[in-house]
């Protein structure tokens, strides 16, 4: 394939409104949010160009394990127990994560495995994905037999083909042994598969606008979390 893979999905930029319905002698109206927002409803977005990885764990432990944390909590953790010079530099490693999510009772672990064996285990995991080298840490929440569900913490959650994600996409992963039942719940959520439509495939958008790492164009420094 030339060139970083073709951008799929182009988020709306309408904010959540009122809308009015009409009808006989009276309207009502009903609440509508873009699907922009909805983006956002269970992935946490990172703050800082090198958060990615903070923010993914935030993200995988407030929507897949019932234990509500904020993406500067996970952060300022990680970095005060890091090399710092080195999280700077490249952002936070795998390591950093699984010693902030042991720390939390989780026994978390690499493992390698296909997503056909992480959907017949049943848990959300942290991936990390490498396009022309540039490096971003995501949570795979969901997976169907061509598509992934991902929470992006620089676009929100999306819904990816399946053969472009292990285009991108070593095989790792970084998944926990704890709450294996809360994990199970939570993991290929209807609420969270409800980001649809996604565009086509050939669609592609500017890099500022939606999911860098499946961009056309070449992603900017600040788009991958470094």
């Amino acid at each position: 394939m030339v060139g970083l893979i073709v951008a799929l999905l182009a988020p709306a930029t309408a904010q959540a409104a009122n809308i009015q319905i009409p009808g006989f002698g009276h309207g009502f109206f009903m609440s509508a949010k873009s699907l922009k927002e909805s983006k956002w409803d269970t992935t946490i977005h990172q703050q800082y160009d090198y958060s990615c990885g903070s923010a993914a764990v935030a993200t995988l432990l407030t929507y897949h394990y019932a234990m509500p944390t904020t993406e500067a909590v996970v952060f300022q953790t990680m970095f005060r127990a890091g090399n710092q010079q080195k999280i700077r530099a490249q952002g936070f490693s795998m390591l950093d994560m699984k010693r902030f999510l042991d720390s939390r009772g989780l026994h978390s672990d690499g493992f390698r495995l296909t997503l056909d064996g992480l959907k017949k285990i049943g848990v959300p995991a942290i991936a990390l994905v490498n396009t022309r080298g540039y490096r971003h840490f995501i949570v795979i929440k969901g997976v169907k037999a061509t598509e992934v569900v991902v929470g992006d913490p620089a676009a929100g959650t999306t819904v990816v083909p399946r053969a472009l994600f292990e285009q991108i996409w070593n095989g790792e992963v970084l998944a926990a042994r704890g709450r294996i039942v809360t994990a199970r719940e939570h993991f290929n959520t209807i609420e969270d598969w409800s980001v649809r439509p996604v565009a086509p495939l050939a669609q592609g958008i500017h890099r500022n606008t939606g999911l860098g790492w499946f961009n056309l164009n070449l992603p900017g420094r600040n788009e991958f979390g470094r």
